[in-house]
């Protein structure tokens, strides 16, 4: 059974279509009639204008209170999602449908034209607005510190009695650069290298963010070519609050030895090419081309460098004796000379790479 009541504002007659529930409130503008409903009503809710901030540098967008990494270069969908956050519809409405199209006005200004339609009390309503979106460019904090050369930690790749190689020194670096790349990606905010010196004389010397962060690049450095780690602080400054702010460096020293050196064990067996520097130093002999493998961390394990892979240069084979005896050329003197035939040299070869040491030639693989 349908109830009428008198409109407070105007006194016409209010028809109630629905009585609230047992201890609910009535609703003020329930007690209006349609009429001085509508005059007092605002189906959207719009500022006047929405400003979004975004970095200059990394596209990063700040939300609240901090920055958020979307990558932005085209700032529509920014606008569109910074607009829809700020309007809001009545809440009497029902069926909402809008949309928004969007006009570029110039490199810092774009046009939300919105459109909303809506069923209030039974009357379907449309409402058509302009909100215009300005965008403003900062530094954010992460671009400011990389641009400030803010660091927390240096990562120093060095070698133990030698320089290291262009390989190692270059693979070392891709190896601090993929592993900040991977964190960039699962959202990391503090995660970036400040200053790469890769022509230092002595090895790279990386500068990263955080502590962490070196200490991972650190670790990952000698898990690819054995070595170790070691760190020590430096106190720099002290924060807002009086705590002291300290700046780690970690060198990782790369073992004596790589991949590509020739040594001599000193057993009278032969040299040996060594392919592997990670945990022990393990190689193949060149008389027999048997592997060889030791632990240079023991008292009395110690090898001679003689040469490198690399010093190697192609003779030919004059004939092979037999399986453990092979004949060459001297690439010095050109004279026939008996060497060990190591297990990795074919029967057919018809040239090898050999190695001369203190007058005598051995025979290397043709990679390590």
């Amino acid at each position: 059974m349908t109830r009428s009541r008198l409109c407070p504002e105007c006194g016409d007659e209010v028809a109630e279509r629905s009585e609230p529930r047992p201890g609910s409130p009535r609703p003020d503008s329930d007690a209006l009639c349609d009429r001085c409903y509508f005059d007092a009503f605002d189906f959207v809710d719009a500022p006047d204008r929405v400003q979004v901030t975004v970095c200059g540098r990394c596209g990063a967008v700040h939300r609240g209170n901090r920055w958020m990494d979307v990558g932005a270069e085209d700032y529509t969908d920014i606008a569109v999602d910074a607009v829809t956050d700020a309007l809001s519809v009545h809440i009497d409405a029902e069926d909402v449908e809008w949309g928004v199209e969007p006009e570029h006005v110039d490199e810092t200004t774009i046009r939300m034209h919105c459109t909303f339609s809506g069923v209030v009390r039974g009357t379907w309503l449309d409402e058509e607005l302009v909100v215009p979106v300005r965008i403003a460019k900062e530094v954010c904090d992460r671009c400011g510190r990389i641009a400030g050369g803010s660091y927390a930690s240096l990562v120093q790749v060095r070698a133990e009695g030698r320089t290291p190689t262009d390989a190692e020194a270059a693979e070392a670096v891709e190896i601090a650069q993929s592993y900040v790349a991977d964190r960039e990606a699962d959202g990391d905010r503090e995660a970036f290298i400040s200053e790469i010196d890769a022509d230092n004389d002595a090895g790279p010397n990386i500068k990263l963010s955080t502590t962490k962060l070196g200490q991972a690049v650190a670790n990952r450095v000698t898990d690819r070519f054995g070595g170790t780690v070691k760190d020590h602080a430096t106190l720099v400054t002290e924060d807002a609050d009086g705590n002291e702010v300290y700046r780690v460096t970690f060198v990782a020293r790369l073992p004596e030895h790589t991949a590509g050196d020739v040594v001599d064990p000193g057993d009278g067996d032969g040299p040996v090419l060594v392919t592997s520097t990670h945990n022990n130093l393990t190689g193949r002999r060149l008389t027999t081309g048997e592997s060889y493998t030791v632990n240079l961390e023991r008292d009395d394990a110690a090898v001679d460098p003689i040469g490198r892979h690399s010093d190697a240069v192609e003779t030919t084979v004059v004939t092979v004796e037999d399986e453990n005896a092979i004949q060459v050329l001297d690439p010095d003197s050109y004279e026939a000379t008996t060497v060990a035939r190591p297990e990795f040299v074919a029967s057919d070869a018809d040239t090898v790479p050999v190695l001369k040491h203190r007058g005598d030639l051995f025979v290397v693989p043709e990679d390590v």
